[in-house]
């Protein structure tokens, strides 16, 4: 096997990787497309993939940084959520990978709901139901950012097929 092929197979890999980082939280998804594809540009020698895709993929792997962390605060701000409840939607989301899909899907939640927990001073029932609403729109948030994340991602792949293949 030559070194292009050796190259092109890393691409894809950081491609695939990446895809699976944009639901994953402990994996930067998004840029590592990015970085797949500048590989893949770059072992070609710049021949199909150009600086004006480039630089297009560039601004999809920007924007995706910027609709993760935008999506996120909408939803955690629309509820009311502390700093607290912020930190803990992502701790929950980092934590809850390592129990699968029930975890990535129930880690934001029950993190944002022990961040506003802790964030509070008394624990009535109003509380925990405030609480609970927060979790939801914080959960609510990540989602919408994940969602966000993949149709760049897939914008990102039809690019890069469009530059590659005409």
């Amino acid at each position: 096997m030559d070194a292009q092929a050796i190259y092109y197979a890393l691409a894809v890999l950081l491609v695939v990787i990446g895809l699976l980082g944009i639901v994953l939280p402990a994996l930067p998804g998004v840029p590592l497309m990015f970085a797949g594809m500048l590989l893949a540009a770059w072992a070609g020698d710049f021949q199909r993939i150009g600086t004006t895709t480039l630089a297009i993929l560039g601004v999809l792997t920007a924007l995706s940084l910027v609709a993760d962390f935008w999506a996120t605060a909408v939803g955690a701000k629309r509820v009311g959520a502390s700093r607290m409840a912020i930190v803990g939607a992502v701790a929950g989301t980092f934590v809850g990978m390592f129990f699968g899909l029930p975890g990535i899907l129930a880690g934001p939640f029950a993190g944002a709901l022990v961040g506003e927990l802790a964030s509070r001073r008394r624990m009535g029932r109003e509380d925990i139901g405030q609480a609970t609403k927060i979790g939801f729109g914080t959960w609510l948030g990540i989602a919408f950012g994940i969602a966000l994340k993949l149709m760049l991602a897939f914008a990102m792949i039809a690019t890069f097929a469009w530059a590659w293949f005409t």
